[in-house]
């Protein structure tokens, strides 16, 4: 396998991954420009580029750019730096964005079932709209039960494979 500093890469290509992967995570439910800018960032030898870097390539304007991390900042999807001895910020994607995001979700499921609880506890258990509410919350407690173990597998398993 080539060294990263070697590697020789056609442009082309690489859009082409880009607007591919863009594209499934549109249709997973992720904005489009944050998905082409999280594919850019992905795609990239060190995991890292400038808002110019990210414009430049992804042909946006540095407002695109601006709101699409904005937003990947919000959902724990990349992360900002400063450039040393520069005012310029890079934006990075690390090896466990993926773990990361699933595990901000967490939280985010948690705080639905507190909402669904008191769903059904105001609509009754018995309703029909407090057995959809209830069966809801059983899903999402299932989940969660299976999401923590799971996660805990993968960390091992991540060990095992990349140190």
């Amino acid at each position: 396998m080539a060294e990263p500093e070697t590697a020789e890469r056609d442009p082309e290509a690489v859009s082409r991954f880009v607007e591919r992967f863009a594209a499934q995570l549109v249709e997973a439910g992720l904005p489009r420009m944050p998905a082409r800018v999280f594919s850019a960032l992905l795609a990239s030898d060190d995991g890292a580029l400038t808002s110019a870097e990210l414009g430049g390539q992804l042909k946006i304007s540095p407002a695109a750019v601006s709101g699409a991390v904005r937003y990947l900042s919000q959902v724990h999807m990349l992360s900002r730096e400063r450039e040393p001895g520069s005012r310029r910020e890079r934006y990075r994607v690390h090896g466990d964005q993926w773990y990361q995001a699933l595990t901000n979700r967490e939280a985010i499921i948690k705080r639905w079932e507190a909402a669904l609880r008191e769903g059904v506890s105001s609509l009754g258990r018995e309703t029909p709209a407090g057995r959809r509410l209830a069966e809801t919350l059983a899903f999402f407690e299932f989940i969660e039960r299976d999401v923590a173990e799971m996660m805990e597998r993968w960390q091992a398993h991540r060990r095992r494979l990349f140190g």
